[in-house]
């Protein structure tokens, strides 16, 4: 269902039936009427065409009065949904008009959720300058990216805890996982920057009206988010390496104890085999034959722990 917002004069913003001027749509997964809505306040049908694509990529385009800018920006992914990434991307389309600023997204998108509900910082949007309410939406967008970054880090902390005693392969799959949304990261960031080389490039050409100061602040806000996401990506890629180690480490660590452990019962164990035969043997009718043996086997059980223990084997 659409949500249809306009500034309420304090600050906020306040929900309307039908679009007027000044007001912001908010669009997700739009159904056909509410496309007809969007047609008749002006918009090209081609700017609309690829609205619900779940892989548009971040692109600036023109038709008339109208301006589409598609921007990506991150999503949670589903906690349950095995080998999957904490995070991957989704786009958000915003066209501008003279009149109004449309958002369409083909999923849920968080942070204009919290916008739509007034949450804390809304005041900061003002729908009334539609060029300025763009950028604002590019820098929360910024924003989010740099709020995902902060809980993969997180994890990747938890998971290194967990590392440092474990031998199972989740951990490092955890860590591959994490990895794989800041790949997606990167690339959407990187492709989000472009866009605003190409708005700054419309606006040195004059032929769009875009508040200098406040993209180059925004512009600021993504290259900040860009370098996060590539120190936490290298950070991560050299801890795999490392952990893949450790636990290559933990690994030969066992296999040396259970081996140490075999050696020293195989010995006594060869010792009483060869008196279990049926066959004589030198002491085998004696009467301390029993105690000697046990004492025999005790004492290289005995000596092999010392040794071992001076290999640190043990």
């Amino acid at each position: 269902m659409a949500g249809i917002l306009i500034d309420d004069g304090t600050g906020g913003l306040r929900r309307l039936e039908q679009p007027v001027d000044g007001c912001w749509i908010s669009l997700v997964a739009p159904r056909g009427d509410e496309l007809a809505m969007l047609q008749a306040l002006g918009i090209p049908a081609s700017l609309l065409d690829h609205a619900s694509d779940p892989d548009e990529r971040p692109r600036v385009e023109r038709r008339g009065e109208a301006l589409l800018v598609v921007l990506r920006h991150p999503v949670e992914c589903d906690a349950a949904a095995a080998g999957t990434a904490p995070f991957e991307t989704a786009p958000l389309s915003i066209v501008v008009t003279p009149r109004t600023v449309v958002t369409v997204a083909p999923r849920a998108c968080d942070f204009v959720d919290v916008l739509e509900r007034h949450a804390a910082g809304a005041s900061e949007i003002s729908t009334a300058q539609p060029m300025r309410f763009l950028l604002q939406l590019v820098a929360r967008v910024a924003e989010e990216f740099l709020d995902c970054v902060r809980r993969i880090d997180q994890d990747v902390e938890r998971l290194e805890d967990e590392l440092q005693r474990s031998l199972r392969n989740e951990e490092v799959l955890g860590l591959l996982r994490c990895q794989k949304s800041l790949t997606y990261f990167r690339t959407s960031i990187g492709a989000n920057e472009l866009v605003l080389e190409r708005l700054q490039a419309l606006q040195l050409q004059g032929s769009l009206a875009v508040d200098h100061e406040l993209l180059q602040d925004v512009r600021v806000e993504v290259r900040q988010a860009m370098a996060m996401v590539d120190i936490a990506a290298d950070i991560l890629s050299q801890m795999m390496d490392a952990f893949a180690s450790i636990v290559s480490n933990n690994l030969n660590a066992v296999m040396k104890v259970l081996t140490s452990v075999t050696i020293m019962l195989a010995v006594p164990t060869l010792i009483v085999s060869f008196y279990g035969m049926n066959v004589a043997l030198p002491g085998a009718r004696h009467a301390a034959a029993f105690v000697v043996i046990v004492l025999v086997c005790v004492l290289l059980g005995a000596a092999l722990l010392v040794l071992f223990r001076r290999r640190n084997w043990l």
